[in-house]
């Protein structure tokens, strides 16, 4: 995920699969999170692990753009990668629960174009 043209494609492959799915499971480690994580400490730690693995992925992706000069110089992967892997988790929530994918759709979408408004103009042109 270390272009805009990843990003879309992981995008439209996470909401392709829910369609598949029929909007049925959400996110399997967030549906464990959910149920573990107030009642099992060691649970909770490898669940928040698992989390931070993904958002790490997340991140490399990020800052391997900003490395090449595509991002400006403020733009903050840390905070782009947490952001997006919250909007993932809300997103599946929502559309698990209502059977549609625009929740998830929307929230991709808001925080592709938080990414690519990010991106240093000049490195562009």
């Amino acid at each position: 995920m270390d272009s805009m043209e990843a990003l879309r494609s992981w995008r439209n492959a996470i909401v392709q699969l829910q369609i598949e799915r029929q909007y049925h499971g959400g996110c399997r480690i967030g549906s464990l999170a959910s149920e573990l994580s107030e009642s099992d400490q060691a649970a909770r730690t490898e669940l928040a692990a698992g989390f931070m693995q993904w958002e790490h992925s997340i991140h490399n992706g990020l800052r391997a753009m900003y490395d090449r000069g595509e991002l400006r110089s403020d733009a903050d992967p840390d905070d782009l990668a947490l952001a997006l892997l919250t909007a993932l988790q809300g997103g599946l929530v929502l559309t698990q629960v209502r059977r549609e994918t625009s929740p998830l759709e929307v929230g991709l979408d808001a925080l592709h174009i938080s990414v690519r408004s990010s991106f240093d103009v000049d490195h562009i042109l």
